[in-house]
C-alpha cells in the first residue's frame, strides 16, 4: 500500500511494507523474566507468557509479517510443533493483530479479546483513521495511512471471561483499561506485580520515528494518534499506577521496573494532560 503525504514541503512515498520491513529487519527477543519472553519488533512488542510446555500464551501478534519470528521464538523456547493454549489480544489495532489470523489458524487456538473489541476482529466495525494533527512526529504524521479496517477471526474470536481470569495460564488477570480503544485490556500477575500494559501507556514517545527506532525511554500516555477517549485513558493510567507494579512491559518501548517505574507513573498520573494528552486533535476537540 503506497501513499503520498506532504510533510515540511516534501512528498513522502511510504508504504505499510516499509514499516513491516523495518520491523522484520530489527526484530529481537529478550527474556524479561523466566516466564516472559518479549518479542521486540521495534514498531511494537508482543510476548510469550509462561515457561511450561503445556501452559503458555501469546499476548498480541505484532504486524502482518511478524508470524515467522514469533514461530522461531516459540520453537526455540518450547520446541518444535509447540502451540499456545490461547492468543490474548490487548486490543484490535493493526500492529497487535497483524499475524493473529495466520497463527490462530496454524495452531488452531482461540483468540481472546474484550467483548467491546469483538466487532473489530469479527469484521463488523472499523476503527477510526489515525489523527496526524496530534503531534509533529513522523509516526503521528503517517498515522492516517495505517490500516484501520476490521479483521475477521470468525469462530476463533472469543470474549475474555467476565471473572477477570486469563485463559490458558494461571496467576494472571485481565484489567479493562479503556481510552486507547473501547475494550483495551492490560494483564497483571499479582504475585510478583508484573504488568503487561498494552497501549495504556508507552515507555517511549511513540509519535516520533526516531524515538521508536532508538527506544529512547520516555514514559508517556497511549499513542496519541489512535487514542479516542482521553478521559478514560487518564483513568486507566490511574488504575494501573494504583497497582504499584514492580515491572511494566508496554507494547511500545522497553520494559521498566522498580522505583524508576513507580516515579514515572506518579508523574504521569499527576501531569497526565501535559505529558500525554495532545493539545489538539479531533478526539480532544470531541470531548471538550
Amino acid at each position: 500500500m503506497i501513499f503520498n503525504k506532504t510533510i515540511n514541503g516534501r512528498v513522502l512515498k511510504v508504504g505499510n511494507k516499509i514499516v513491516e520491513g523495518l520491523s522484520a529487519m530489527t526484530a529481537t527477543s529478550q527474556e524479561v523474566t523466566p516466564d516472559i519472553l518479549l518479542m521486540d519488533f521495534t514498531i511494537v512488542n508482543a510476548c510469550l507468557v509462561g515457561n511450561k510446555e503445556n501452559e503458555w500464551i501469546v499476548v498480541d501478534t505484532g504486524l502482518e509479517n511478524s508470524a515467522d519470528f514469533i514461530l522461531q521464538c516459540v520453537q526455540k523456547r518450547f520446541g518444535k510443533n509447540s502451540r499456545p493454549q490461547a492468543i490474548i489480544l490487548t486490543h484490535g489495532h493493526f500492529d497487535h493483530v497483524g499475524s493473529v489470523i495466520k497463527l490462530s489458524e496454524l495452531w488452531d487456538v482461540p483468540v481472546y479479546i474484550h467483548e467491546l473489541e469483538m466487532p473489530y476482529v469479527t469484521g463488523k466495525k472499523d476503527y477510526p483513521l489515525g489523527d496526524p494533527t496530534v503531534d509533529e512526529g513522523l509516526v503521528a504524521k503517517m498515522s492516517s495511512t495505517f490500516p484501520h479496517t476490521s479483521i475477521d477471526l470468525g469462530f476463533r474470536a472469543v470474549a475474555l471471561p467476565t471473572d477477570g481470569s486469563v485463559p490458558g495460564i494461571t496467576g494472571w488477570k485481565w484489567i479493562h483499561t479503556p481510552g486507547h480503544t473501547e475494550g483495551h485490556v492490560s494483564l497483571f500477575h499479582e504475585k510478583d506485580r508484573i504488568l503487561i500494559v498494552g497501549d495504556a501507556f508507552c515507555t517511549t514517545k511513540q509519535e516520533s520515528l526516531s524515538s521508536v527506532i532508538t527506544h529512547k525511554e520516555q514514559v508517556s500516555g497511549p499513542p496519541k494518534y489512535l487514542t479516542t477517549d482521553w478521559k478514560a485513558a487518564e483513568n486507566s493510567v490511574r488504575i494501573l499506577a494504583d497497582l504499584k507494579p514492580s515491572l511494566a512491559i508496554a507494547s511500545h518501548g522497553k520494559p521498566i521496573e522498580g522505583e524508576e517505574l513507580i516515579q514515572h507513573l506518579e508523574v504521569l498520573v499527576k501531569d497526565f494532560d501535559a505529558i500525554a494528552k495532545p493539545e489538539q486533535g479531533r478526539f480532544v476537540t470531541k470531548q471538550q
